[in-house]
C-alpha cells in the first residue's frame, strides 16, 4: 500500500514539474565536452546555463586555450543576459590573466559594451522616436566611465575590428557628456541662477568644445552674461557664436541689448 502511494506522489510531481530534471553526470566529461555543451547553451540563448557550463570546466581544467576562451565567453554571457557589473568584472579577469592574448581587445569592447549598456539600457542605443531617452539626461559620471572603456580599446588596439564602433560610441558619449551641461545649465536659467548657467555652458564650451552642444552653450553664454550686466563677455560670446554658427537658429532668439523675457525660450 505504501509503495503504491508513493509511486502514485512520484507520477503526480512529475506530471507537475517539481521534481529536478534528469542530468547528464559531468564527472568524466572532457574540457572539450564542457565547451560544447556551454557554447550550445550561449548559442541557445540560455545564458544562465552557459555561464555555470564555462565555470565548471574551467574549475576543471583551469589552464589551456579552452579554458581561455571560456572565460572569454563567460564576460559575453554575463553581457548577453545583462548583469552588467559581472560582466565588466569578467572581462577585466580575462585582461588582467591574459593581457597579450590575441583575442584580449574583445575583451576590453565587452567591457564597454557593458559599462555604456549599464547606463543606457540594452536596446536605448538602437530606439527611435519619442520611446528613446536621451542618454545625457541619464548620469553624467556614468557616460564618462563609458566612454574611457572605450577610449582604452580604441588606443590600445586601433586597428581592431572594434575600434571603429567604439570610435562611433565614444563620439555619441562625449556629445551626451556636454549636453548634460546644456541640461544643468538651462536648468540654472530657469531659476535664474545666472552666474551657476554661465559656468555649466562655459564648461561645456572648454571641455568638449567640438560637439553640437557648443552652439546652444554659446548661447546661454550670451543671454546669462547679458543678465549679469558682463557685456564684455556677452559681446565675446556673441562674436564667436555667429563666426561658428552662423545660421543658428538661437540667433533668432537673441533680443536687442537689454531686453527681456528671453527665458521663456526654454518654457516652449
Amino acid at each position: 500500500m505504501l509503495r503504491s502511494l508513493a509511486l502514485i506522489l512520484v507520477l503526480a510531481l512529475t506530471a507537475c514539474g517539481l521534481l529536478p530534471e534528469h542530468t547528464e553526470d559531468q564527472q568524466d566529461w572532457s574540457a572539450n565536452k564542457f565547451y560544447s555543451e556551454a557554447k550550445n547553451k550561449l548559442t541557445e540563448g540560455n545564458y544562465t546555463a552557459a555561464i555555470k557550463l564555462y565555470e565548471s570546466l574551467e574549475a576543471r581544467y583551469p589552464y589551456g586555450r579552452i579554458a581561455q576562451q571560456a572565460q572569454l565567453e563567460t564576460a559575453y554571457a554575463h553581457y548577453k543576459n545583462e548583469e552588467m557589473a559581472l560582466a565588466i568584472t569578467a572581462a577585466d579577469r580575462f585582461i588582467k590573466l591574459h593581457p597579450n592574448h590575441a583575442n584580449v581587445d574583445y575583451a576590453y569592447y565587452i567591457k564597454g559594451l557593458s559599462s555604456f549598456n549599464d547606463n543606457w539600457g540594452m536596446m536605448g542605443f538602437l530606439m527611435k522616436g519619442p520611446l528613446k531617452q536621451d542618454m545625457s539626461e541619464r548620469d553624467s559620471k556614468a557616460s564618462r566611465e563609458s566612454f574611457e572603456n572605450f577610449k582604452e580599446l580604441a588606443t590600445r588596439f586601433p586597428d581592431s575590428k572594434y575600434a571603429a564602433d567604439a570610435r562611433q560610441r565614444m563620439a555619441y558619449l562625449l556629445n551626451s557628456v556636454a549636453m548634460s551641461e546644456i541640461h544643468a545649465a538651462r536648468y540654472y536659467m530657469k531659476r535664474k541662477a545666472y552666474i551657476a548657467a554661465a559656468n555649466r555652458a562655459q564648461n561645456a564650451v572648454k571641455e568638449y568644445p567640438r560637439t553640437p552642444a557648443t552652439e546652444e552653450a554659446l548661447y546661454i553664454m550670451v543671454k546669462a552674461y547679458e543678465e549679469l550686466e558682463m557685456y564684455d563677455l556677452r559681446d565675446d560670446a556673441e562674436r564667436v557664436m555667429r563666426i561658428n554658427f552662423p545660421e543658428s537658429r538661437f540667433l533668432r532668439e537673441l533680443p536687442e541689448v537689454g531686453a527681456k523675457g528671453w527665458w521663456e525660450f526654454w518654457k516652449s
